[in-house]
């Protein structure tokens, strides 16, 4: 990803689903304006899920994602449709491609398309049915289709190979977005114009060289698109660089990793939290993650702890997620816990065995795919957190690094 690009987690994520050769590659191509997916009359020319970035109109930055066909067959078309499915974790808008030319009878719609729409229902994903290669349909072919569907009121008869609505199905998801996610601030919004916010930066063995990582960036322009003033410093150079301000700060964000050493340095009355929390509030279940940092005082002698990251990176010594973290809590804790990992899109389907839950704050993960994975947490009754609240806990500062969110009562957690 270039400098000034959008953050993948940042973007739409738009996914394309239905039978193989209905034309989701096609319409891809045909709404982007660009060959970006392989088309052929072949069945299955799309195997896996293929994701492109993008700027498109009037969306601005998405992610368009081509899936294999849910008509897979066998063993490994079972593998293939299991990958598809997986694509709705992350969707914000799907579109069920129908082939006006071969559509599905009521029997074979039943058995795919309906439950693909149940998932959509289910995940509250906004969806569009498109059918396609419907340049040649007679009005009768056209009713047939739509009784076929039950006249869902989300569908647009069109061609790839005319051109026939495409323009209007881009107008027609883009009425779908909701402007509250796409609005969505990571604290610009709790600020005023001209508050000073000091965010720490740690520059230790762990940091990239020559940049700031992407929450540190993300959180340093929104801040400025919110008319705040952000000063940047290291840990070691905080106590100066407060007492070289003339305006006292409205808030200090720090790396969760230095929050012991943040907190001694920053004033009571100075509101003091860190990035991950800020991406807890940001992309997740804030009140959800704050029960779950509570639930670390109830781990017992050999509980299995999940510490999941949503990127993936080569882990160093000392690194936060699979040392420091586990460490940290076996001290507080007293007792000997068995840790698990996952990271990138890995994220397991039974958490059952686990006591507790420890995530990252999810900055390349997009917002639905954060709530996903929060989702199933609940659902199995498993407690989740994410880094900066659970070493805020572990730190005794927990209460301190939520304080600036919860004087709010509207804040509405």
């Amino acid at each position: 990803m270039g400098m000034n690009e959008t953050p993948s987690a940042n973007r739409l994520h738009i996914g394309f689903f239905g039978r193989r050769n209905a034309g989701k590659s096609s319409l891809l191509n045909a709404v982007t304006g660009q060959n970006l997916a392989i088309v052929s009359e072949i069945k299955g020319t799309t195997t896996d899920p293929v994701s492109k970035a993008m700027e498109l109109l009037p969306f601005g930055p998405v992610v368009m994602t081509d899936t294999a066909g849910m008509d897979e067959e066998g063993d490994l078309g079972a593998m293939r449709k299991e990958k598809t499915l997986g694509v709705l974790h992350k969707t914000d808008l799907a579109i069920l491609v129908i082939d006006g030319k071969c559509p599905p009878d009521s029997n074979e719609f039943e058995m795919l398309e309906r439950p693909l729409l149940t998932q959509f229902y289910k995940k509250r994903i906004p969806y569009l049915i498109a059918v396609n290669k419907s340049e040649n349909l007679n009005p009768d072919e056209k009713n047939r289709i739509n009784k076929l569907l039950q006249n869902e009121k989300s569908i647009l008869f069109l061609s790839t190979k005319s051109g026939e609505n495409i323009q209007k199905l881009k107008e027609t998801l883009a009425s779908l977005v909701s402007s509250k996610e796409v609005e969505k601030k990571i604290i610009s919004d709790k600020l005023e114009k001209n508050d000073i916010v000091v965010l720490v930066v740690p520059i230790d063995s762990s940091a990239p060289k020559g940049r700031l990582i992407l929450p540190q960036q993300q959180v340093i322009r929104d801040c400025l698109e919110g008319g705040a003033i952000p000063v940047v410093a290291k840990d070691t150079e905080l106590r100066a660089a407060l007492s070289s301000l003339s305006v006292k700060p409205k808030l200090i964000i720090t790396d969760s990793q230095a929050f012991s050493r943040v907190a001694k340095d920053t004033p009571d009355d100075i509101y003091l939290t860190s990035f991950s929390i800020l991406f807890s509030r940001y992309k997740g279940n804030f009140n959800q993650q704050i029960e779950g940092a509570k639930a670390i005082k109830t781990l017992k002698e050999n509980d299995f702890v999940l510490i999941s990251e949503g990127c993936t990176h080569h882990r160093q010594c000392g690194d936060i997620g699979s040392v420091k973290l586990p460490r940290w809590l076996n001290e507080h804790t007293k007792k000997n816990l068995s840790f698990e990992f996952t990271s990138g899109g890995d994220f397991p389907k039974e958490l059952t065995k686990y006591a507790l839950i420890v995530h990252c704050g999810g900055c390349t993960l997009n917002g639905r795919e954060m709530k996903y994975r929060l989702e199933c947490a609940k659902e199995q009754n498993v407690p989740m957190t994410n880094y900066g609240m659970a070493i805020a806990y572990l730190k005794g500062i927990f209460e301190r690094s939520l304080e600036f969110f919860l004087k709010d009562p509207q804040e509405g957690l």
